[in-house]
């Protein structure tokens, strides 16, 4: 199944993003501050989060992303590439989180590690990692002086200077590897990722969609082991937005129902009565932009679309959905003795759904 869907404009209200810690631009530094905070420099506030790798699938980056979006500057910090050592991985920056990051008006601080060290559960690997700190503050304060989009910043700083960046990276490495005795992978690798991004920002996107494309097939044919999936399981999705960016996803369950396919992202968890905040809230960014899909194609055929956040345990009793009177969900919550904590977080995140026009449903996990 090949689904199509447009994005001309952002409109969602978020309920469920978490208070920022307030930082003096004085006192920041990347490395110590939480993964999201607020920024103040005399009366100029941004909220700020950081990822800690370029791959969007590692410690809930669109969770930080998400617990950002109630402000109106934002910004997040993407390492460029990060290698883990030869025995780990090694990630790279995709297109398709600036891309995303852009139409969220998120401003991107592309930078890079400067430090690291042995890890000591593994041979060949290294943990521990920092950011350049004086490299990310100097960005902060040409953005505090920047008066046009996110999209023109991201756009402008790939074009002219993530090349630059590439650069120290490489040569950070090569020091971290000195200082660490740990063999880090190939560094041809990354001139081949600098050579075949070009200095294009065109040449950026079709390499990475390329990449995509390849990771979205492979996904096409792997049902992780966490995932309880009912229906139609894992069809491609390729999303076009007005900044020119294509978004290569998989949705983890779709359902036709007449005119209208239900787009389903699945949360489970085995263990606990929900799934952890991290998980939902990274679904959620993937609400946002299915909620807001317009000209739907289902293999060729223009189709409505419904965006649905389902949420899994084999702990719950019944199912509880966004479209549920509120009196009856005040039934179905207290039947299955969830905490006030968790009752105020589901009421929120049901709120959310019907504000923005997306449903979720909680629901025991088959099988």
């Amino acid at each position: 199944m090949d689904i199509k869907g447009q994005i001309a404009g952002i409109k969602y209200k978020v309920f469920l993003s978490e208070d920022l810690q307030p930082i003096d631009l004085d006192k920041f530094n990347i490395n110590k501050i939480p993964s999201h905070c607020l920024l103040k420099d005399g009366k100029i506030s941004f909220a700020v989060s950081k990822w800690v790798s370029p791959k969007r699938t590692r410690s809930y980056p669109y969770e930080r992303a998400y617990n950002t979006l109630t402000v109106s500057k934002k910004i997040t910090v993407i390492p460029i590439i990060k290698d883990e050592g030869f025995d780990g991985d090694r990630d790279f920056l995709q297109w398709d989180t600036v891309s995303l990051m852009s139409l969220l008006d998120v401003f991107v601080i592309f930078t890079y590690y400067n430090k690291a060290t042995k890890n000591p559960k593994y041979e060949n690997k290294i943990t521990d990692f920092q950011f350049d700190n004086k490299h990310v503050v100097s960005k902060i304060k040409e953005i505090e002086q920047y008066h046009s989009s996110a999209l023109h910043w991201n756009l402008n700083e790939l074009k002219n200077n993530l090349h630059n960046i590439i650069d120290k990276a490489k040569k950070n490495y090569t020091k971290i590897e000195k200082q660490t005795g740990i063999l880090l992978h190939n560094q041809k690798g990354i001139e081949n990722f600098q050579k075949k991004i070009g200095k294009d920002v065109s040449d950026f996107m079709e390499f990475s969609r390329e990449k995509a494309q390849k990771a979205q097939s492979r996904e096409m044919v792997t049902i992780q082991p966490k995932e309880s999936l009912s229906s139609v399981t894992k069809a491609k999705i390729t999303i076009t937005n007005y900044l020119g960016g294509l978004y290569f996803f998989t949705v983890d369950e779709v359902l036709i129902d007449n005119d209208t396919v239900y787009l389903i992202e699945s949360k489970q968890s085995k263990q606990s009565i929900l799934p952890s905040k991290g998980d939902i809230k990274d679904g959620l960014l993937k609400m946002i932009l299915y909620s807001n899909l317009c000209e739907v194609e289902v293999n060729g055929k223009k189709m409505k679309s419904q965006a649905v956040l389902k949420l899994t345990s084999p702990k719950i009793r019944d199912v509880i959905t966004s479209e549920l009177p509120i009196w009856d969900r005040g039934d179905l919550l207290l039947l299955n003795n969830f905490s006030q904590e968790q009752i105020k977080f589901i009421d929120a995140l049901l709120d959310e759904a019907v504000e923005n026009g997306f449903m979720v449903k909680i629901e025991q996990s088959k099988g």
